[in-house]
C-alpha cells in the first residue's frame, strides 16, 4: 500500500507578507480536536535573512485540508541567549490529558543557509571553555505545553545536548507505568552503540523531562536499501488495536531520498517491535517535494498524523519548501502491516 497525495497539494506554501515564513514552510505537525472539530497544525517557517531564521506557526482546518494561518506571527520563536535561541523547526504534538505537549528541534545560535556547503554557513568563535553545544551548534530538543496553541509553556530541554538529537515524540500515555519517548540520536553510532549508522531509540521516564541515558534502548535500525544512510522517527505513536503505530523516514544510499515507512510497537512493552514494512510507503516524486531547499533533491517528511473519518492524514514539508498532505484507509494499511514480520 501506498500514501495517495491530495490532488491540490500543496495545501500551505511561504507567504510573502509575513517575512519570518516568507522563505519556506515544511515539516508540520498536527493533532485532531474531537469536541471542536479542529485540526491544530504547527509548522516550521522560514525567513530569506542571512541567518535562516526559522520560528513555529500555527494554521487550523476545520476538514483537514484546507488550512487557515492563525495570524501574521509564529506562535513560537527563537529568544536571544537562551539554550534554544538560534532556531526552532520540527514540531510534534502529543496529548496528554487536557494538554498538548509539542517538542520541537532547536539550535542555541542561528546556523546560516544550511542548504549549501558547510563552509557557507554563519560560524562564530567561542573560547575554549565554553560547552561543546554551544562551539558547534549542536541541536537538541526542546518540550513546550499548551492548551490553547497561544500561550505556550517553555519547560527546557528533554535531550542531552551531546547526542545531537532530533525526530524526539512522545507516547499518549504511559505504557508498563512509565512514560516513553523515540529519538535520534546523531552521535550514538558506532560498535559500542550497536548501529553503524543514525538510528531510532526509545526511552522511558518517570516524567515527561527528565530522561535518564541508561533507560534508552535501541530501537530499529536500517534494515533496506533505502533507509541504509539513516533512520529516525516522524509521527508520535498513535494507539491501536494492533499496537502504537507510527512512521519514520529512511535515507537511501543510492539516491539520498527520504522515503517512509510504518512500526507497530507492543502496547504494554513498545521496546518490542511487532511489524515494520519491507518496502516505502511513500517516495518523493512530485516537483515540489524534489527540487526545494534539501542539497540531494527529494524530501517527504511528515511530523504529524491524525485519524479523520477512518482516513489516516499525513502532513508531510516536501523539499523542505512547502507542505503537502497524503493519506490512506488507516484500517486497510494496519492490516497490511500486521502481515509484516518485525
Amino acid at each position: 500500500m501506498k500514501l495517495e497525495r491530495y490532488p491540490g497539494n500543496p495545501i500551505l506554501s511561504p507567504e510573502p507578507s509575513n517575512p519570518w515564513e516568507s522563505f519556506s514552510v515544511c515539516n508540520p505537525a498536527a493533532c485532531y480536536d474531537e469536541i471542536s472539530g479542529t485540526v491544530y497544525m504547527l509548522y516550521r517557517g522560514a525567513d530569506a535573512d542571512s541567518a535562516y531564521t526559522r520560528c513555529i506557526g500555527l494554521a487550523t482546518s476545520k476538514d483537514g485540508v484546507h488550512f487557515v494561518r492563525a495570524g501574521d506571527q509564529p506562535v513560537l520563536r527563537p529568544e536571544p541567549d537562551r539554550w534554544d535561541g538560534g532556531a526552532l523547526e520540527d514540531p510534534r504534538i502529543t496529548r496528554i490529558g487536557d494538554w498538548f505537549f509539542v517538542t520541537y528541534v532547536a539550535y542555541p545560535r542561528p546556523q546560516g543557509p544550511v542548504w549549501k556547503p558547510l563552509d557557507q554557513w554563519l560560524r562564530i568563535d567561542y573560547p575554549d571553555c565554553f560547552p561543546g553545544a554551544l562551539k558547534w551548534n549542536i541541536s537538541s530538543v526542546g518540550l513546550a505545553l499548551t492548551k490553547d496553541f497561544k500561550s505556550f509553556k517553555r519547560v527546557g530541554p528533554i535531550t542531552n545536548a551531546w547526542d545531537n538529537d532530533r525526530n524526539t515524540m512522545l507516547f499518549p500515555e504511559k505504557a508498563g507505568g512509565r512514560w516513553w519517548r523515540l529519538h535520534r540520536p546523531m552521535r550514538r553510532v558506532g560498535q559500542a552503540w550497536g548501529c553503524a549508522v543514525p538510528s531510532i531509540w526509545i526511552s522511558h521516564s518517570e516524567d515527561t523531562l527528565h530522561w535518564p541515558l541508561e533507560h534508552s534502548t535501541l530501537l530499529l535500525t536500517p534494515r533496506h536499501d533505502w533507509e541504509g544512510t539513516k533512520i529516525g522517527a516522524n509521527t508520535p505513536p498513535i494507539k491501536t488495536a494492533h499496537g502504537w503505530f507510527f512512521l519514520y523516514h529512511g535515507v537511501s544510499r543510492t539516491d539520498s531520498h527520504y522515503r517512509l515507512g510504518a512500526v507497530l510497537l507492543d502496547l504494554e512493552s513498545p521496546t518490542r517491535v511487532l511489524h515494520r514494512t519491507r518496502d516505502w510507503i511513500m517516495e518523493p516524486t512530485e516537483d515540489f517535494e524534489l527540487n526545494g531547499l534539501y542539497r540531494e533533491g527529494g524530501v517527504v517528511f511528515p511530523c504529524g498524523t491524525i485519524v479523520k473519518d477512518g482516513r489516516l492524514m499525513v502532513y508531510y514539508g516536501g523539499g523542505d519548501k512547502h507542505i503537502g498532505l497524503a493519506s490512506c484507509d488507516f484500517d486497510a494499511l494496519l492490516e497490511e502491516l500486521v502481515r509484516e514480520p518485525a
